[in-house]
């Protein structure tokens, strides 16, 4: 397979997780679209390291996998605590959280 192959699929991913983050209002959805980001960077690491013979870009992704399960565990709990001291889960509604 070519590389422009997999750097098109990445900007797919992409452009569909930052339309998730900017017009969602629910927080497991925006969750879910950062995780898509996430994931298309990880198939760019990938894919360059592999067009390049070099393992590098693996084991950027590798970190990356580890910082997105640690950010939807977090992610998660905050998510919770919101609907359990909320009855909801939209982050519209959310004027608490602003500075």
């Amino acid at each position: 397979m070519l590389l422009n192959q997999f750097l098109v699929l990445s900007a797919v991913l992409f452009c569909t997780g930052v339309y998730g983050v900017i017009a969602r209002r629910n927080g497991v959805l925006v969750l879910m679209s950062v995780e898509l980001i996430l994931n298309a960077v990880n198939i760019n690491f990938v894919a360059f390291a592999y067009w390049h013979g070099d393992v590098s870009g693996q084991v950027f992704a590798l970190f990356v996998i580890t910082v997105a399960a640690a950010e939807v565990g977090i992610g998660l709990a905050i998510v919770l605590l919101i609907y359990r001291n909320r009855s909801s889960i939209d982050l519209g509604q959310m004027e608490q959280l602003r500075g």
